[in-house]
């Protein structure tokens, strides 16, 4: 598990003053874990909709299990990162036999 920042630190993938809006809010309880449900199940039809537009713009809607530390090490990269990590991940797209 990661480790809780305590305080802001840059070339995250956030600004200070976005840490700064949420940086006091409480940690969620065990109840209110339990009690949270998938994004699409909860807005079937925003989440349809993004699905659309992403695919619309030639990017499909992928869950991908990346563990954090390797998101937050892409993240700490700077803006673009994902297109970084998607060339990375495409070049080692295995040949066809």
């Amino acid at each position: 598990m990661p480790r809780k920042l305590k305080e802001f630190t840059p070339g995250r993938g956030y600004t200070k003053e976005d840490w700064d809006e949420v940086s006091d809010n409480p940690e969620l309880t065990d109840e209110e874990l339990r009690q949270m449900r998938p994004f699409a199940e909860v807005f079937p039809e925003f989440a349809a909709a993004l699905a659309a537009e992403a695919e619309s713009k030639g990017r499909a809607v992928v869950p991908l299990p990346i563990e954090r530390d390797i998101a937050d090490a892409w993240r700490a990269t700077g803006p673009g990162w994902e297109k970084r990590m998607n060339a990375v991940l495409r070049a080692a797209i295995p040949a066809k036999a």
